[in-house]
């Protein structure tokens, strides 16, 4: 069954390797510079050094001190995105009722920072010294269970794990729990803080990042064809969501609609997608039914785009069969890198922007257009009125997550 979907964006947060805040991440996302990735000095003597941090992230100034040493960096992210979100949803969560509201988050790892860290305390100092926070720190479920603790939200609370699509997964959640009239507003998107040793090790030896060391700015370049790999990145993003006949009765301004969405499952590969893209492919058709809308309706495509050989391979050959008119394309990975389980968050929050903008953001680093793809991916801003645009996840264990979004 699908569920009818007219759900209002009303809210955005972001918390990215383009910086903190919606209008700084879209000014430098709309500059396409390159990847703002560096070599990290926390990866020193891993097999690939390069990732894309959160620039001049503060947390005690942000959050104070002492409340953010009790957190893990993925939930410090998501708590800076909730406070831009809900105000720029002009919502005062003082005076809402906070049992008609939920809290609806990805994470494809959890708190691993502290994981890491508080595994080397125990290997090499006594147990004893372990933190009693660990696991408060570390559950993936404490990334929603602190937005809401932090905002009084009493409704559904939950994070969802499929792994890169994460974030989208938790948003089509999102909108089945307004459709279902179980909530009245949900905060929805995802965070992730994998930087680290053992994670970057784990996609290293597996042959997923890039190994353009000599070249950060230019080493995540979807659709390129001299792509290799991608470069992992950090942070968070935070949509607010409410049914749009509520926001339009308060008088909210809606920056634009979700209005389909679909999941599947390859049911392929643990980490390949299907050499069909089958499962995308049921993903993008379900979203579009959900629309109510045709193939044909669709006017711009925010891609998961991951800079891997086999991934946008895939996609761009589900593209063109699923939309042979060629909608223009892009990638936003080109310059955050690959956001991981929020990715698919932040892309739809980015979704919203270019919605609302009417302007298609560009696709940093394709510098030479892969001949085997045949879709139309757009290398600079491009002014385009966008009715209808779909924002495409996929992640390891052959999961697939699209959101259709149109204008208010």
């Amino acid at each position: 069954m699908t569920l009818p979907t007219d759900v209002a964006v009303t809210g955005l947060g972001l918390v990215t390797p383009a910086g903190i805040g919606v209008e700084r991440n879209w000014t430098v996302l709309c500059e396409a510079r390159g990847t703002a990735a560096a070599p990290d000095p926390e990866l020193k003597g891993m097999p690939v050094d390069l990732a894309c941090r959160v620039p001049d992230f503060d947390a005690d100034g942000l959050l104070g001190a002492r409340r953010a040493h009790r957190l893990d960096r993925f939930v410090q992210f998501a708590l800076v995105a909730a406070e831009e979100a809900l105000a720029d949803a002009g919502l005062d969560r003082t005076r809402w009722d906070g049992a008609r509201v939920g809290v609806v988050l990805g994470s494809a790892a959890g708190g691993l920072h502290t994981y890491e860290r508080q595994h080397e305390v125990l290997l090499h100092q006594k147990p004893q010294r372990v933190t009693p926070l660990l696991l408060a720190m570390y559950l993936p479920n404490m990334l929603a269970g602190q937005v809401a603790i932090a905002v009084d939200a009493q409704g559904p609370n939950m994070v969802v794990a499929t792994a890169c699509a994460s974030g989208s997964t938790a948003v089509a959640t999102a909108c089945d729990l307004l459709a279902l009239g179980r909530c009245d507003v949900v905060l929805a998107g995802g965070s992730d803080a994998m930087i680290t040793p053992l994670a970057m090790s784990g996609f290293a030896t597996m042959g997923a990042l890039s190994r353009r060391t000599e070249d950060p700015a230019g080493a995540s370049r979807p659709f390129d064809r001299d792509r290799d790999g991608f470069v992992a990145g950090e942070g968070a993003g935070l949509l607010v969501l409410e049914r749009a006949a509520d926001a339009r009765a308060r008088g909210a301004r809606a920056r634009a609609r979700i209005v389909g969405h679909g999941t599947t499952a390859d049911a392929h590969h643990i980490t390949a997608p299907h050499p069909d893209g089958r499962g995308l492919e049921r993903a993008v058709r379900q979203a579009l039914a959900g629309a109510g809308a045709a193939p044909g309706d669709v006017s711009y495509v925010n891609a998961h785009g991951t800079s891997t050989p086999l991934n946008d391979l895939v996609e761009a050959r589900v593209l063109h069969r699923t939309l042979p008119h060629g909608p223009p394309v892009s990638s936003t990975k080109g310059v955050t890198g690959h956001l991981l389980g929020a990715a698919g968050a932040i892309e739809a929050a980015y979704t919203v922007l270019a919605v609302e903008r009417g302007l298609v953001p560009p696709t940093a680093n394709l510098a030479h257009r892969d001949a085997e793809m045949d879709i139309d991916v757009v290398a600079t801003p491009t002014p385009h009125r966008i009715e209808l645009a779909l924002s495409n996840s996929m992640g390891f264990g052959g999961q697939n997550a699209v959101l259709a979004l149109g204008r208010a």
